[in-house]
């Protein structure tokens, strides 16, 4: 098969075409200190600046060898517009929302302001974009736009909205309906800056609800994304989903991007043919801790297993090394020969 480019590999795998060879694909965040400190594009300022932020970015691309850009680093800058309050950290840790005073209580609360997108935090990182389709036009250059679900969580506060899931469902759903507009209104955005693609994270994981959850409260909600969207979607939920991954793959979403907490054999044999998947490379242990040679093992089990596109499993420890990042697009390319031979 003829060789393709960074995006064309990216958009055909996540439309079930074929490709040359799996694409490594970045839905979450593979910068790291190292990096930063390679470009001179450092936390804060590369996750608000947009002409900083394109320089971290793109390093997935020039430096590891990704098939994928993807500029949002942290997650915040939605609530940030919505006017919580943000604790920006420097390039050794992550900006975190601070939750000792959530600025919602109830559906009512919940309000899209009119300048939201004139916000400088949602504002730049549609700027980002911009530069790095200028720049980068044969990468696939990645947008994100968190769920209702994860936005109830930043401004809500985790356990406040969880509680309000039990005790009050009727606001709850009220909630989500409202949260999803911000969600719509981001993600449009982007696309209409040059966004290939649309990460969609939204955290109802195993980890804290059920997987009735994820039917009951947002399965539809995630459908009508993908129609309101017009780009592929990759959809990220944390931890253990594979009690609900059935149902997710009933979203319409083009792929799933997994945790290393799921079996990728197991994930493949519920997803089937319907959904892409995309993960789901360990971070805390093998891209942290371990050598090369691990991190090659677990991209050929998941090559094996049929996974679609290769990724670290979720946004990457900011001390992993590049040698263990870089290998990531080796192991894809040496499986990948011997398939091919």
């Amino acid at each position: 098969m003829q060789a393709m480019n960074s995006r064309d590999r990216v958009l055909a795998a996540l439309a079930g075409q074929p490709v040359d060879r799996p694409p490594v694909c970045n839905p979450t965040n593979v910068s790291t200190v190292e990096l930063m400190d390679l470009v001179d594009a450092r936390f804060p300022d590369a996750n608000r600046e947009p002409e900083l932020n394109a320089r971290l970015a793109a390093t997935s691309y020039t430096e590891l060898g990704f098939d994928s850009i993807m500029p949002y680093f942290t997650g915040v800058l939605e609530s940030s517009a919505l006017g919580a309050e943000i604790q920006w950290e420097g390039k050794d840790n992550w900006a975190t929302v601070r939750m000792n005073e959530p600025i919602w209580r109830t559906d009512s609360d919940v309000v899209l302001p009119a300048d939201f997108m004139e916000h400088s935090d949602t504002a730049g990182l549609v700027r980002t974009i911009e530069i790095l389709k200028r720049e980068y036009p044969d990468a696939a250059v990645l947008g994100k736009t968190f769920g209702p679900w994860t936005l109830g969580y930043f401004l809500f506060g985790v356990q406040e909205f969880l509680t309000m899931s039990i005790d009050d469902p009727e606001m709850t759903v009220r909630c989500l309906e409202r949260l999803k507009e911000i969600s719509f209104v981001f993600g449009e955005a982007q696309i209409a800056a040059g966004a290939d693609v649309i990460v969609f994270p939204d955290h109802v994981t195993g980890d804290l609800v059920s997987g009735e959850y994820y039917e009951k409260f947002l399965l539809e909600i995630h459908q009508e994304a993908v129609e309101t969207l017009p780009v592929p979607l990759i959809m990220h939920i944390c931890g253990y989903t594979l009690d609900r991954l059935d149902t997710v793959a009933r979203s319409g979403m083009a792929a799933f991007h997994f945790d290393s907490k799921n079996d990728p054999q197991k994930a493949r044999d519920i997803a089937g043919d319907r959904i892409g998947l995309v993960g789901n490379i360990n971070n805390p242990v093998t891209l942290y801790s371990k050598e090369p040679a691990d991190v090659r093992a677990e991209v050929f089990a998941c090559l094996d297993a049929g996974v679609d596109m290769i990724a670290p499993e979720c946004a990457i420890p900011l001390a992993t090394r590049l040698e263990n990042l870089i290998e990531i697009p080796r192991a894809v390319a040496e499986w990948s020969r011997r398939n091919a031979a």
